[in-house]
């Protein structure tokens, strides 16, 4: 738990040494309350007093409560400052530290929980530092200072005290006892609530094309009524503690009085009153050690799922991302768009099977490489190690003459315009999901692009056109219109090399046409590389490389490949008659 708290600033650390000066303060004027208290009690039973003397005494009352209240105050302010700037710079670390994770840590740690631990667990400890950090270090001081001020008035007073703090302490012992493993549990669980509803709302069209709205609801509802169950669990057990107080806090104002009418009963006259005065004082700093202890208890119900969520946190921050930057910024001096793979194997982590064996080829500047072969053959999963979403096996990937091991990323993905095989959309508008990261785009290029990928037509039908809203994941646009501005985005950063992963599959055969005659004449300068599944997209290609089962059984131009690759005629022949293969 104390670990997450090396991220604070030393100017929050300033913060909370005011936060415990005015804190030492409230203490002190609240201390300072039943003092006067007694000096009132023994002025109205003296004879001869004034009462400007007890009104004296009434108006410090007055000042040690107002003096209480504004320390407290300035305590809050400052506790909700540090608690607010720690969570902020917390909730960065931990998306950075995200942003740098390869998809082998996403998918360890799944993304639910990690937007839960973005979200709800940066939050408990946000809460724990605002309100906790009054408690935590004034009910020590509040309960230590009252305790000595208590000390010699009686020895029946301060066992009766004693006893009522130790019931307390092993109350509380108890609770966290029973209460501290559900609520690691409840975080999980959390993880687990997101993901259902994450998953809901994702895959919501096909959850309505096939009528599974009930199935989804009882997945929901069994994720959410575990989630509740253990909430009502600890709040069931949490709950024990204000009432156990109250009979505490009442139960020791009875002992203190019943013992204390004992002892001025059995007191000599003289005596009386000063037994009286003094357990009336006594009386008050009972309760406020019983306070003290009263108001840990709310950081005892904070501090468990707290810790939990410390730990849980401080995983994120602690894990090592595998993808390791390098150092070099450029390849090799005159080389631009070169891309080869040498001996390249890649089995995915913990898997048995290599899913790529012994792959190596090579691609210039200019040249379009297609990839084909059947579903499972490795296509994407070699594009991927390009860019180094995952890193060989075995073997090495160079991009310019370099290992791209060797590039810091953002050097080596600069190279890259990159088209996914899932066409990804963001919110905003249609010129801030082309112009994506480049926030000095001028608006012709986001219009050229646009018009190679084949979209103009289509948005500038859309209203407001080039600044037409786009929704999150881009459901307010078809699969093809999703497609071509994906495209649009990769054409609109002029990179060195790009990367189609079976990015042409939505478009219907003549844009697929049209958008590859236009694509061929902007990408001249640049490396192609393509993964299709239709033999039209890539027929062209200036090579053709055949995976199967992971391991390449040919390269060469589909015309080479139809005479000499048993596995690409299978495909071609799957896909178009003879004749139409031998007319295109």
């Amino acid at each position: 738990m104390l670990k997450i708290f090396k991220y604070l600033q030393k100017k929050e650390y300033l913060l909370i040494l005011c936060s415990l000066v005015f804190i030492v303060t409230q203490v002190y004027l609240d201390l300072k309350l039943p003092d006067y208290m007694h000096e009132i009690t023994m002025l109205v039973q003296t004879e001869g007093s004034k009462m400007s003397d007890v009104l004296l005494q009434g108006g410090y009352m007055l000042l040690c409560a107002v003096g209480s209240v504004i320390a407290s105050i300035i305590v809050g302010f400052f506790a909700a400052k540090v608690a607010a700037g720690f969570s902020v710079r917390l909730r960065a670390m931990v998306f950075e530290k995200t942003m740098s994770f390869s998809i082998e840590e996403i998918n360890g740690f799944s993304t639910a929980s990690l937007i839960t631990r973005s979200t709800n667990d940066i939050t408990q400890i946000q809460l724990l530092i605002s309100m906790g950090l009054q408690v935590i270090v004034k009910a020590p001081i509040l309960a230590v200072w009252a305790v000595m001020k208590m000390m010699g008035k009686s020895w029946q007073w301060t066992a009766a005290t004693g006893f009522a703090v130790l019931f307390l302490i092993l109350m509380l012992c108890i609770l966290i006892f029973v209460a501290l493993p559900k609520f690691k549990i409840i975080q999980s669980l959390t993880d687990n609530l997101n993901r259902v509803t994450r998953e809901n709302l994702t895959g919501i069209r096909v959850v309505q094309a096939y009528n599974a709205g009930n199935y989804q609801e009882k997945k929901f509802d069994e994720a959410n009524i575990a989630l509740t169950n253990t909430n009502l669990f600890t709040s069931r057990a949490m709950a024990l503690i204000m009432p156990t107080m109250g009979i505490i806090m009442s139960g020791i104002s009875l002992a203190i009085y019943w013992i204390g009418a004992v002892l001025i009963n059995a007191a000599a006259l003289p005596d009386r009153l000063s037994l009286f005065s003094d357990m009336v004082v006594f009386s008050s700093y009972a309760m406020q050690v019983i306070m003290a202890f009263m108001m840990l208890s709310f950081v005892f119900i904070m501090l468990p799922r707290a810790s939990v969520s410390a730990k849980r946190i401080q995983e994120v921050l602690d894990t090592k991302a595998k993808i390791i930057d390098g150092n070099v910024t450029e390849g090799e001096k005159g080389l631009s768009g070169e891309i080869e793979f040498r001996n390249v194997s890649f089995k995915y982590p913990d898997a048995a099977e290599y899913i790529l064996r012994n792959v190596s080829f090579k691609a210039s500047k200019g040249e379009t490489v297609a990839f084909i072969g059947s579903t499972g053959s490795g296509k994407s999963t070699l594009l991927n190690l390009i860019p180094r979403y995952f890193d060989a096996t075995e073997g090495e990937v160079l991009v310019d003459g370099v290992n791209v091991k060797h590039y810091t990323q953002e050097s080596l993905r600069k190279k890259l315009g990159y088209v996914s095989q899932k066409a990804i959309l963001f919110s905003g508008t249609v010129t801030t999901n082309v112009a994506y990261g480049d926030s000095g785009s001028k608006e012709t290029d986001v219009k050229k692009a646009i018009d190679i990928a084949q979209g103009t037509e289509f948005v500038e039908k859309m209203e407001n056109q080039y600044n037409a809203s786009i929704s999150q994941g881009g459901t307010n646009v078809s699969g093809g219109q999703k497609q071509r501005l994906s495209i649009a985005r990769a054409v609109h950063r002029q990179p060195e090399i790009y990367i189609f992963d079976d990015s042409f599959s939505a478009l219907d055969y003549k844009t697929d046409r049209v958008l590859r005659s236009k694509l061929k004449n902007e990408t001249k300068d640049a490396t192609t590389l393509i993964v299709g599944q239709r033999i039209g997209t890539i027929k062209d290609a200036d090579r053709i490389i055949v995976l199967d089962d992971g391991e390449v059984v040919g390269i060469g131009t589909h015309d080479e490949l139809m005479q000499n690759c048993s596995v690409y005629q299978e495909i071609a022949y799957s896909q178009l008659s003879k004749e139409e293969l031998e007319i295109g």
